[in-house]
């Protein structure tokens, strides 16, 4: 039996992608672990918006918080965003998958070009922040947290806003998150996912109208839409040591509209 890390050390990073956009998840996120005593890298491809952001977290929270511009489809390019990390912060201990791109495309009308950008950036991405974070968690023997982004349209093959290829993306993103757990829980790593169903983001196609909440809502039990807080909520739990015992999950967030 392969010996676990009993605990976290006092001072530990988690990076966050898809930490640039101000109606995202991921600055709820990012807030959330800095309250919770994480040093942070926040990463996105938007590079001054990220920078500018951790320049006011790192304010407001008093932990050290490191802004990066990466494109996380670009293995180079998250390679590079690790060395600095590795430079600047201690330990990686968690590592949050948020970023992402949506895809409206039917499917006679979703083209190689946008099939290749969706799966680069979901798929792809995720692949290549995982190896990074993941080789950093082992070289330390701290254990760790890997959490990735999946989304009900995995299960539901795409709704209003994102269809097919959409669905394809996130639904490997499935199968990185249980080929992960089942690699590295020898290492006492754990990875999982979470399954948002309709949030309140921009990744939705704008900012909803009440209108297009009210017609999300209407086969949501609880009745209405999801706000990025409460998907940062069951983040901060997945990557916290309470849930050392939890790997290889999808844990939905959507209000009961997917129930298994």
């Amino acid at each position: 039996m392969t010996s676990q890390p009993s605990g976290f050390p006092e001072k530990r990073t988690a990076v966050v992608t898809g930490a640039g956009a101000p109606r995202g998840i991921g600055r709820h996120v990012a807030r959330k672990l800095a309250a919770g005593g994480w040093d942070l890298a926040v990463l996105d491809i938007d590079g001054d918006a990220v920078e500018a952001f951790a320049a006011e977290l790192a304010a407001e929270s008093g932990r050290t918080v490191v802004g990066i511009g990466v494109d996380i489809a670009d293995p180079a390019s998250v390679e590079a965003a690790f060395a600095r990390i590795d430079e600047t912060l201690p330990p990686v201990i968690a590592e949050v998958n948020l970023a992402g791109i949506a895809s409206p495309a039917s499917l006679f009308e979703l083209d190689e070009a946008t099939f290749d950008r969706v799966m680069a950036v979901n798929a792809k991405g995720t692949l290549f922040m995982m190896q990074a974070a993941a080789q950093r968690m082992i070289e330390h023997g701290l254990g760790g947290r890997i959490v990735n982004t999946s989304s009900i349209t995995a299960y539901d093959g795409g709704g209003t806003f994102s269809k097919i290829g959409y669905a394809a993306a996130k639904a490997a993103v499935l199968g990185l998150t249980r080929g992960g757990a089942r690699e590295l829980g020898q290492h006492g790593i754990t990875v999982n996912s979470i399954v948002p169903g309709p949030i309140d983001t921009d990744i939705m196609g704008g900012k909803l109208t009440d209108e297009r909440k009210a017609g999300m809502s209407a086969d949501i039990p609880l009745r209405r839409v999801g706000q990025p807080q409460e998907v940062a909520g069951l983040i901060s739990f997945l990557v916290s040591e309470d849930a050392s015992f939890v790997s290889g999950d999808s844990v939905f967030v959507d209000g009961g509209k997917h129930m298994v």
